[in-house]
């Protein structure tokens, strides 16, 4: 991973971007967590629906990992971070 070699400055723009990326990814993974949890719940309520809700609950995690990446791109690119695998 290419840091920056000197101290970067972020402009007020900059910083607000971030920090609306940053609270869009937790949002995100709120309601994906929020969504594994009514699933887990409906199977112990419902065992019958177990087999559709592990569906569900499989198909959540690489929402979180795409959510994840979005964010570390956005990140690296507003601090011109090159050459980094996140």
């Amino acid at each position: 991973m290419a840091s920056p070699n000197q101290p970067i400055t972020l402009n007020a723009q900059q910083v607000q971007e971030l920090s609306r990326k940053l609270s869009q990814m937790r949002h995100d993974i709120n309601n994906i967590l929020s969504l594994v949890t009514a699933a887990v719940e409906l199977m112990r309520t419902k065992p019958e629906m177990t087999e559709r809700m592990i569906e569900t609950v499989l198909e959540q995690p690489p929402r979180i990992v795409h959510s994840v990446g979005q964010f570390s791109s956005e990140f690296q690119r507003i601090l011109e971070i090159t050459g980094a695998d996140i």
